[in-house]
C-alpha cells in the first residue's frame, strides 16, 4: 500500500509560478513510477507528467511541456511539480499518482496506476 498526500494548490494569477508536492508514504517510490494528471471543470481527468521508474527522463504532455517540471525526491520519498507561466487553462484539481506495475505504453493512461493522492486545487485567475 502506498499513502500520497498533495499540497500546495492554491488561487494565483496568469503568468505565476507555483509548485506542488505529493509524500509517499508506505513504500519507497524511488523504483517505480510517479506521475501528476489533473482534472478541470467539466472535463475528463488527463495525463500531465510522469517520470518512469527509476529513470530521471521526464514525459510531459504537450499542453505543459516547457513551463512544468516533474522532479523527485527519494530521500524525502516526495514528487514535485514546479508550475511556471501557469494559463487559466491549468486550472485544475491535480492528483499523483504512483504505478508499480506500469508499463511504458500505459504511461499515460490514468487506468495503469494503482495508488492515487485526494487532490490539489489550483485556481489560476485574474
Amino acid at each position: 500500500q502506498v499513502q500520497l498526500v498533495e499540497s500546495g494548490g492554491e488561487l494565483v494569477q496568469p503568468g505565476d509560478s507555483l509548485t506542488l508536492s505529493c509524500a509517499a508514504s508506505g513504500r519507497t517510490i524511488r523504483d517505480i513510477t510517479v506521475a501528476w494528471f489533473r482534472r478541470a471543470p467539466g472535463k475528463e481527468r488527463e495525463f500531465v507528467s510522469a517520470l518512469w521508474r527509476r529513470g530521471s527522463n521526464p514525459y510531459y504532455a504537450d499542453s505543459v511541456k516547457g513551463r512544468f517540471t516533474i522532479s523527485r525526491d527519494n530521500a524525502k520519498n516526495t514528487v514535485y511539480l514546479q508550475m511556471n507561466r501557469l494559463i487559466p487553462e491549468d486550472t485544475a484539481v491535480y492528483y499523483c499518482a504512483v504505478g508499480p506495475n506500469l508499463i511504458l505504453s500505459q504511461l499515460r493512461n490514468p487506468d495503469g496506476y494503482n495508488y492515487w493522492g485526494q487532490g490539489t486545487r489550483v485556481t489560476v485567475s485574474s
